[in-house]
């Protein structure tokens, strides 16, 4: 299969038969289930989106960073294929396939650390979180739970307990789960000036160890850099002295990659980027399977043997045809290219919003690693946060063909997760179009 990689705008935006879906949508699908852009995507590939009207937007959001090798990616589309000829599902805990140990192999072989480690595979970065809770429960035998501020964890009723922004992830789905505490994050960019990451740690420690209680945590769950909460990266040191921190109490910690993590930022994991920086348990999904429904947590073989047969698992956790993809993408990231080409969208990128932002005083903040980088608008002059301009710009590109995405625990954030196969040229020209939205801000 192939779509011209080009922006090609045939109709308005959304289009006709878009506007008709639109209505047969509304009779039969949850208000609860939102849409960003109101159009009916009919085929995909590389960077491009067609919808049902012929319209073609750049993918900047590649579903939330779950394409990251691209749309329809020609091994996956073959892995996949081949895969549901065989074999579509036995349940692994009934009767085991390869793939599920193939995939497990490859991932064991990249995550941080230099420990021996194993993995268990489930359906979304929400159950992989959820696992790695009992999981390290059970390996420690306490029962607390640390989070950060701004962190986004999921959607079910335990990771919504574990999110900093209750709207609308958790607004009047309560009563949540409990003993989950948050502590405060490192946030160069509104911190204090000069805080460095040591001393943002022990900002955090000192809060964990007087609310909660060293003794009483079972694990410490950070994202390395923070998806939802709008691609904040901690300050160097802030993760390694938490990681200390943990290993000397006894507390499981836990780097949720679910966003961050398959080459998004230039390394296989976005905790690669701090040195000494091991966390115990790693949680994955997105980017894992190129577009199929695959989670995992992966970590220290012992923590991981804590489970008792039988208490991980889950019907379609790690089934046939996902497993088959997620070995068809770490496969090709083994062979390389690929964290190369990020670190080097993350320059295209950075340059760009970087000279936007010497003309543009509403950008507060340029950040993020490789093709996962954002930028913070706030009212000129100040830091007070600006989401009207985010929502204004969001319209312009939809309007004009790019797909790009929001993000923030203030709104104010524009994230940009292209597809690692887009190419300097696309990326381009819908920067302008970004541009443009600015010009007219």
């Amino acid at each position: 299969m192939t779509v011209e990689q080009k922006r090609i705008l045939a109709t308005s935006i959304p289009g006709p038969i878009s506007i008709q879906m639109q209505e047969r949508r509304t009779k039969v699908i949850s208000a609860g289930v939102g849409t960003l852009l109101p159009v009916f995507i009919d085929t995909a590939h590389g960077a491009i989106l067609r919808d049902v009207d012929g319209n073609q937007f750049i993918d900047l959001g590649t579903g939330i960073g779950v394409v990251t090798i691209g749309h329809t990616n020609q091994r996956v589309v073959e892995a996949v294929q081949n895969q549901v000829a065989k074999l579509t599902h036995t349940l692994f805990t009934v009767a085991p396939y390869e793939p599920y140990v193939r995939v497990a192999e490859l991932i064991t072989a990249h995550t941080p650390g230099s420990f021996a480690k194993k993995a268990a595979f489930f359906n979304s970065g929400a159950e992989a979180v959820e696992n790695a809770v009992k999981i390290a429960r059970k390996a420690t035998g306490r029962t607390e739970i640390a989070v950060f501020d701004h962190a986004y964890h999921g959607r079910t009723n335990l990771t919504m307990s574990m999110n900093f922004k209750m709207h609308p992830y958790g607004t009047g789905f309560g009563p949540l789960a409990g003993s989950v505490h948050h502590a405060p994050m490192s946030y160069p960019y509104r911190d204090e000036p000069g805080m460095t990451g040591e001393e943002a740690a022990a900002r955090a420690i000192t809060y964990l160890e007087k609310r909660v209680g060293a003794t009483q945590l079972a694990a410490v769950f950070i994202e390395p850099i923070q998806g939802e909460g709008g691609f904040i990266v901690p300050a160097p040191g802030f993760l390694k002295t938490l990681d200390s921190w943990c290993k000397a109490n006894g507390i499981v910690m836990v780097a949720d990659e679910v966003q961050s993590g398959i080459a998004r930022t230039g390394k296989w994991f976005a905790s690669d980027w701090e040195e000494g920086f091991e966390p115990d348990l790693v949680t994955v999904a997105k980017g894992i399977a190129g577009g199929l429904p695959l989670s995992g947590v992966v970590g220290r073989a012992e923590i991981m043997d804590a489970a008792h047969a039988g208490g991980l698992g889950g019907t379609f956790g790690g089934s046939p045809t996902a497993v088959a993809a997620g070995v068809a993408v770490l496969e090709q990231l083994e062979e390389g290219g690929w964290m190369e080409r990020s670190q080097e969208i993350g320059e295209l990128l950075t340059t760009r919003l970087s000279a936007m932002q010497a003309n543009n005083p509403i950008i507060g903040d340029v950040r993020g690693r490789g093709a996962m980088i954002a930028i913070e608008l706030v009212e000129a002059g100040t830091k007070k946060p600006n989401s009207q301009a985010v929502d204004a710009l969001v319209r312009h590109c939809h309007q004009n063909g790019v797909l790009i995405l929001n993000a923030g625990t203030y709104n104010n954030v524009i994230r940009f997760l292209p597809p690692l196969a887009i190419s300097d040229e696309l990326l381009n020209e819908a920067l302008d179009v970004l541009e443009e939205g600015l010009a007219k801000l």
